[in-house]
């Protein structure tokens, strides 16, 4: 199967400018492909992944992906998908992600030395930072129609609430990626969300005016993401779920991805993971089947979590997970139990030695020293994944994870972060 033909069957496929003519250049030769983010933030998040997941397909088919972390792009703003104008960062600020994105790009996409050798990493700063004025102007400038851009959807969902000449600049900006990158690294395509069709097109037409309609270019966008009940894909609990391990915790981020719907999984398993088509067409009569056991669900956190965050993360958020859920949490270290536990109710102590119904009260886990003593003495109060029955049981820094946790559990579902301070 064709690089094409996999994404088509993956229903990765939105747009394309020639279908025929990319499908015939894909089987007769290896071509360079590029996809780009902005460093508006200091961490990608799993819509980020969309695009570049399918920049790793065509990796593993053979053809070398090329990487564009848009300093000078990322210091101007990308109007679409906006309703107002972004407030604009320092470029300090831009150059300190663009080191942290690419740093989460070389993860990704890195995994041997071919890799590295055949992987390009290219920031657009590098190619406009002495651009003067009148040579934008007259070099670029002078190659777009304004009524052209007007009607491009970036800008069109933008002319009711006003839209500056920087941010409407942005398209010429990214035009002038393309061609760069087709002159210099040899790209033939561009790859991107269904949010840049505009964008990608505005680019082929630069390349075709200053080169001439014989410059082979291509445009490929994915479609919109969207699960199942209308709203948007990427966010959990009204969060974004970040790439970055300090952000969303390996644990959180597998849990993310075991949570999704039914309606959902086969979809996301296309998308983000590697599988067969003979696998994922596995989970998907498993999950007409037998959904209780969510299979698909558990092999998409797997392999997606693998992806991102490496072997290791996999293995402790399956740690974590799996104490959590038989409710064996002595088995986790203050690391483990940090991930697991960090946005459950959270306060903060001095390292413990008094009475454990006294304590519940002075910290707020408990209301009164009445109500201590009674879930004390009916078996509703667990430390540690241990119940406490005994009234007058002492609690010691002994009883914490490595003396910088304490977990307590109230009833069966109502656990309590105490971290201790020293």
């Amino acid at each position: 199967m064709s690089i094409l033909d996999d994404l088509q069957w993956r229903n990765a496929i939105h747009q394309q400018t020639d279908k025929d003519g990319l499908q015939q250049l894909t089987n007769e030769k290896k071509i360079a492909v590029y996809c780009g983010v902005d460093p508006t933030g200091d961490s990608m998040h799993v819509g980020h992944l969309i695009p570049f997941m399918i920049l790793r397909r065509f990796q593993l088919a053979g053809h070398q992906p090329v990487i564009l972390i848009g300093g000078a792009t990322g210091s101007i703003g990308d109007p679409s998908g906006r309703t107002s104008e972004r407030q604009l960062q320092s470029m300090e600020d831009v150059h300190k992600n663009v080191v942290k994105l690419t740093a989460q790009m070389k993860k990704l996409f890195i995994t041997s030395e071919k890799d590295a050798n055949e992987i390009k990493f290219v920031n657009n700063y590098d190619w406009t930072k002495s651009l003067s004025l009148l040579d934008f102007l007259r070099d670029f400038g002078k190659h777009f129609n304004v009524n052209t851009m007007l009607s491009k959807d970036i800008v069109a969902n933008r002319l009711e609430t006003g839209i500056s000449f920087t941010e409407f600049s942005y398209q010429i900006l990214q035009s002038m990626d393309f061609l760069h990158l087709y002159e210099h690294e040899n790209v033939q395509l561009q790859i991107g969300g269904a949010d840049q069709w505009g964008n990608i097109t505005a680019g082929l037409e630069l390349i075709r005016k200053k080169l001439g309609h014989e410059a082979k270019a291509f445009g490929l966008t994915i479609p919109l993401m969207l699960k199942a009940d209308g709203t948007k894909f990427g966010k959990s609990a009204g969060n974004a779920v970040w790439l970055d391990p300090e952000k969303t915790t390996p644990y959180e981020f597998y849990q993310f991805w075991l949570n999704q719907d039914d309606r959902d999984v086969i979809k996301y398993l296309k998308y983000f993971t590697f599988l067969s088509k003979e696998e994922i067409s596995a989970l998907e009569t498993a999950v007409e089947t037998e959904p209780h056991k969510r299979q698909a669900q558990k092999r998409l956190a797997s392999e997606v979590t693998q992806f991102v965050h490496g072997q290791q993360a996999l293995e402790d958020a399956l740690k974590i997970s799996q104490a959590l859920f038989s409710g064996d949490i002595k088995q986790l270290n203050a690391h483990e139990i940090e991930q697991g536990f960090k946005n459950m109710p959270t306060f903060e102590t001095s390292a413990p030695h008094e009475n454990f119904a006294e304590w519940l009260v002075n910290i707020g886990i408990e209301p009164s020293r009445r109500q201590a003593r009674e879930d004390i003495k009916n078996g509703a109060i667990s430390l540690n994944g241990d119940k406490i029955t005994d009234i007058e049981f002492t609690i010691t820094p002994e009883h914490s994870f490595e003396e910088k946790f304490i977990i307590v559990r109230r009833g069966k579902k109502n656990y309590f972060l105490v971290r201790l301070t020293h």
